[in-house]
């Protein structure tokens, strides 16, 4: 049945897709940092694959206005209400149909939905359902439940990350998404591009893009060059040096967190002195206005402070090379084997000046006594060790990485990286467990004072991370394109909302 419906749908993609060659002025092409390694759309909340798949090629019941103060709006869900019971009932929108030509319903969302938390494909989105039981319920063809324990405040806003797909995409990796966006994919070359090209029968407003095409090249210098060069139309990610250009280039608020993640079952990073000297040993000043842009600001938590439940009062880790030293002494008076090297794994091209920056802070924990090796290494491999089953035949090591939350609420980040079965956690802490569950069920006055409690726990009496930079981005615009980038730019690149200057 499955191989009917691909077949059919590609004729039915071949004769709605409006020809490149037609509106060549209308093409664009988008020079990434980083390889997509897959185009599935159940991972379209990882950076690059949510810039060309989410609502380009596949969207969700809800969206998040990040242009404007709407808040959250309908997308393929038209409206939605909290029953009685809790339970949350969406009304979808009708007339919309897949790329494959099929019609989407409330088949398709349960499908999905179910998809996302098959064990047997390990999709990103599951995530952030973390602590919960979700059931969705199909009422009719446009009508679905979500029935949710413990209840969900905020399910609406959660399910603005699941993307779409027709009820007969199998139950594993896809190459060719399928989605009811705007733009279907139609040629994707590992290493080389990914194009997306316009369609006619989308349901909802055709936007003037008619063909994007991704390439990828690492270095930012040269992301910049390819638009001067006419060889780009946009470079998301650009270093601050070469941000030169007031005709060309945007600095933006971004939802990025660059952090160290430190797994407490290791030792000897399970002694609570070594993380805290592993924090003390960083100084994070002076990497403002050098190796990261001047607007960055330091980090106190994994998300951003305008985050719900922010706490002020968290300070940054004091910079004390001598008191860490002395917190080791410390320890190894007591046994702790305070010697034992450690590697830090980062993400080549995370972001610009990525590998300095880690360079940097191996030689400052070196000079506080720490012995540290440095590996940069891709986005494939970055993802065996950051995410469980973490590997035991590694030796010890700790994790660079960014986290996005640009959603406005801890919930997008808590229970996945604190909770003691979240998937990137590095510590199992009851009251950081407790914490989490009944921050995530409570609301108003009750839901801050629980997040802004758990960033305070987390923060100054586990050290459960070593917190850096709430990061500022930098976009290089071709001045033929009107387009400017905002807070959910490292994430997702709406081709719908590119226009073109006269």
């Amino acid at each position: 049945m499955f191989g009917k419906v691909m077949t059919w749908g590609a004729l039915l993609l071949a004769t709605s897709l409006t020809p490149a060659w037609a509106q060549d002025d209308k093409a664009v092409t988008i020079v990434l940092n980083e390889e997509v390694d897959v185009m599935e759309p159940c991972m379209a909340t990882r950076s690059n694959i949510g810039r060309v798949i989410l609502g380009n090629i596949n969207e969700t019941l809800t969206e998040l206005d990040v242009r404007g103060d709407q808040g959250l709006m309908p997308k393929l869900a038209e409206s939605w209400e909290q029953m009685e019971d809790g339970s949350w009932r969406f009304n979808l929108r009708q007339g919309v149909t897949f790329s494959d030509g099929s019609t989407f319903d409330a088949q398709d969302v349960k499908h999905s939905f179910d998809r996302v938390f098959d064990p047997s494909i390990t999709c990103e989105a599951a995530r952030y359902f973390g602590g919960m039981t979700v059931t969705a319920n199909v009422v009719d063809d446009q009508t679905i439940d979500f029935v949710v324990d413990p209840v969900q405040p905020i399910l609406p806003l959660l399910l603005s990350l699941i993307t779409i797909v027709p009820a007969e995409t199998p139950i594993e990796f896809v190459r060719d998404p399928i989605g009811t966006g705007p733009y279907a994919l139609t040629e994707w070359s590992p290493g080389q591009q990914i194009v997306l090209t316009r369609r006619d029968d989308y349901w909802g407003e055709a936007p003037e893009v008619t063909q994007a095409t991704y390439v990828v090249r690492t270095d930012p210098a040269v992301r910049a060059a390819m638009v001067d060069a006419g060889e780009a139309d946009i470079a998301p990610t650009i270093s601050q040096d070469d941000a030169t250009n007031a005709a060309t280039d945007f600095s933006y608020l971004n939802s990025e967190t660059v952090y160290l993640r430190l797994d407490a079952s290791q030792a000897p990073i399970d002694d609570i002195r070594v993380r805290r000297a592993l924090n003390m040993a960083i100084d994070r000043e002076a990497f403002i206005g050098t190796l990261v842009p001047e607007n960055a600001l330091l980090a106190t938590a994994i998300y951003p402070p305008t985050t719900q439940g922010w706490n002020p009062d968290v300070p940054v880790p004091t910079y004390d090379p001598e008191g860490a030293q002395a917190l080791l002494e410390e320890a190894r008076a007591d046994g702790v084997l305070v010697d034992t090297p450690i590697t830090i794994f980062a993400r080549t091209a995370n972001f610009p000046n990525v590998t300095e920056v880690m360079e940097a802070i191996q030689q400052m924990l070196q000079e506080a006594g720490f012995t540290v090796e440095l590996q940069m290494v891709e986005v494939a491999e970055h993802e065996v060790y950051y995410s469980k089953p973490y590997p035991t035949d590694r030796g010890v090591y700790i994790i660079a990485a960014m986290h996005d939350n640009r959603m406005g609420d801890p919930s997008f980040s808590a229970y996945f990286k604190y909770h003691s079965e979240g998937r990137q956690s590095g510590i199992a802490d009851p009251k950081v467990d407790d914490l989490i569950t009944r921050a995530s069920a409570a609301t108003g006055e009750e839901r801050n004072k629980l997040w802004s409690e758990l960033q305070a726990y987390v923060h100054d009496e586990v050290a459960a991370d070593i917190l850096l930079f709430h990061m500022v981005g930098f976009a290089r615009v071709a001045e033929r394109i009107d387009w400017t980038p905002t807070i959910a730019t490292n994430s997702q690149l709406q081709l719908s909302e590119i226009g073109f200057k006269e």
